[in-house]
């Protein structure tokens, strides 16, 4: 299997597998989270699943979900209550202690107060994301408030981190969020705790939220190119 199909794949198998009538969902962002939305949605459509509420966490998913057909609330919908049965997510990359980092598409702030509020979280991933240390390769991001950006970027190198500010591609200067913040990406030369991370990085003032998923373990789908799906809990 080549990536693509295996984002397919995890992302069937994690619906098929958690997904329940009635269930209050939280639906996640990019290009392994998709295929769940979509695979969600041909279930609703065909009589499979009904009575789910789903919460998006990204504009990308809300129109996906809009496109399928998914009944889509927030948080503080009184349907909702603040709680969800289940959060469905990718990562970008993935610890053996089922650590996660996430937000390389820039939906870390919304993905995060979803996951953790979710009794039950659920990643869905190719193996490319399966790493022995997380913060080394991909990049983590912390969303800023802009009049922050330097202070913080001080307060990360301390903790030993390379800083560079998002840039975005089709459009000229940094990358803004959905928040109107920005996102600083950071990456480390030697092995971190990422639990000790998420927790001091969140204490700088003007930090809104961290790439760095350790507070709600995940069960984890990965998808491997033998067409297998590895399931770690």
């Amino acid at each position: 299997m080549d990536q693509k199909e295996m984002k397919e794949l995890v992302g069937r198998t994690a619906v098929e597998k958690l997904v329940k009538s009635g269930m209050k969902l939280g639906l996640g962002t990019g290009s392994t989270a998709m295929p769940a939305v979509r695979h969600l949605g041909a279930l609703l459509r065909d009589g499979v699943l009904k009575d789910i509420k789903a919460v998006p966490t990204s504009f990308q998913t809300t129109i996906e979900c809009e496109k399928w057909g998914i009944p889509l609330f927030s948080l503080n919908s009184a349907e909702i209550g603040g709680e969800l049965d289940l959060a469905i997510d990718g990562a970008d990359e993935i610890d053996p202690k089922n650590y996660c980092t996430k937000g390389g598409g820039g939906a870390l702030l919304v993905e995060k107060i979803v996951a953790y509020n979710a009794k039950r979280f659920a990643v869905v991933a190719d193996e490319t994301k399966v790493v022995d240390a997380l913060g080394l390769v991909f990049p983590v991001p912390i969303e800023v408030i802009p009049e922050a950006r330097m202070p913080i970027a001080r307060e990360l190198a301390k903790l030993g981190a390379e800083v560079t500010l998002r840039e975005a591609v089709r459009k000229a200067g940094p990358v803004i969020t959905e928040h109107a913040n920005l996102l600083l990406d950071i990456r480390f030369k030697e092995k971190i705790d990422p639990a000790k991370l998420e927790a001091e990085i969140a204490r700088i003032p003007g930090v809104v939220e961290t790439g760095f998923f350790t507070g709600n373990l995940p069960i984890v789908f990965i998808g491997r190119s033998s067409g297998e799906v590895e399931i770690r809990e």
